[in-house]
């Protein structure tokens, strides 16, 4: 089978269901970025980190491929089955953020991306996802999308955050904080 089909050549791709759009629909810049999320999540993955997390890391990509899939599918002509993002999906980021901030020191300043590599993929990570989020919303005031997508984003941006702090702890990386400067 060839990789190349030539049928985008023209500016054009198909949806789930054969619907053709512009490679610039805003339901392809928001599939397209959650696989641009999914790529900077196996890179930190990738990474020398505890274990659990590339296994949490590893099931968000999984997970990542499903809200894809959600994404790709015209909602009104795709007869393919869809696997679902399921409320337990969202239940686990939302309970290894709470892990996580257990054994972190309260948040009291904001926190400046960088630190180390782990950390600075961590926050790149997380900004990809808020515009995958913002893409989705938009496309979700236009055409169906799957409420549980949108969590699951919002979520996920959350987990990345706390999932940087906590690897810079592991690493004994100093918070890079952000005090704003006052005039006087």
């Amino acid at each position: 089978m060839k990789i190349y089909t030539k049928t985008g050549d023209k500016g054009q791709t198909s949806l789930i269901g054969g619907t053709r759009v512009a490679k610039h629909h805003i339901r392809i810049e928001s599939y397209g970025t959650v696989d641009e999320l999914n790529s900077y999540i196996g890179l930190i993955s990738c990474q020398q980190i505890d274990p659990h997390h590339q296994i949490i890391l590893k099931e968000i990509q999984d997970r990542l491929f499903t809200v894809g899939a959600s994404l790709a599918a015209d909602p009104e002509k795709s007869k393919m089955k869809i696997p679902d993002l399921l409320e337990s999906d969202i239940s686990l980021l939302e309970t290894e953020i709470d892990k996580m901030n257990e054994v972190l020191p309260a948040l009291k300043h904001f926190v400046l991306p960088g630190g180390n590599t782990v950390v600075s993929y961590c926050h790149i990570a997380r900004c990809v996802c808020r515009r995958a989020e913002r893409l989705t919303v938009a496309l979700a005031e236009g055409s169906f999308v799957d409420s549980k997508v949108t969590v699951y984003l919002n979520r996920l941006s959350d987990y990345l955050f706390i999932l940087g702090r906590k690897l810079g702890q592991d690493a004994s990386v100093e918070e890079n904080i952000w005090i704003p400067r006052v005039n006087s």
